[in-house]
């Protein structure tokens, strides 16, 4: 065999070796908040508002909320940074982050709220 052709097939696998694993370390995976209290690595919980009654700073960048699951499980979740301008609509919240002591320290918030989409199709059911 070509010593060039050699080199570059150790090459590829090497660097898709590299990638491959890269892409597992970036992978954050959905857990439960039980699995979530146990893990020291950065993960997903979702859930909705356990209720309305949260702290929201927005001067200080800081929200403090309930997250509830669909087991009904409760886990209070901190998050320090840009605060969602739709979070107050929320029909969904994923938080990523790890579990500290007593709550989870979110790092990124995604939320999910009503499309407006879903809003006028609602009210052309009312229409008719």
């Amino acid at each position: 065999m070509n010593m060039k052709v050699l080199i570059a097939a150790v090459l590829l696998v090497a660097a898709a070796a590299i990638g491959i694993s890269s892409f597992r370390q970036s992978i954050t995976p959905y857990i439960s908040f039980h699995e979530a209290r146990r893990s020291p690595g950065l993960v997903q919980v979702n859930g909705v508002l356990a209720d309305r009654n949260y702290v929201l700073k927005r001067d200080e960048q800081f929200l403090e909320f309930k997250l509830k699951d669909s087991h009904d499980e409760i886990m209070p979740v901190v998050y320090r940074g840009v605060i969602p301008g739709n979070f107050d609509q929320a029909t969904s919240v994923v938080a990523i982050g790890r579990y500290r002591t007593d709550h989870f320290e979110a790092e990124q918030l995604l939320v999910k709220c009503p499309s407006k989409y879903q809003a006028a199709a609602e009210k052309g059911k009312m229409a008719s």
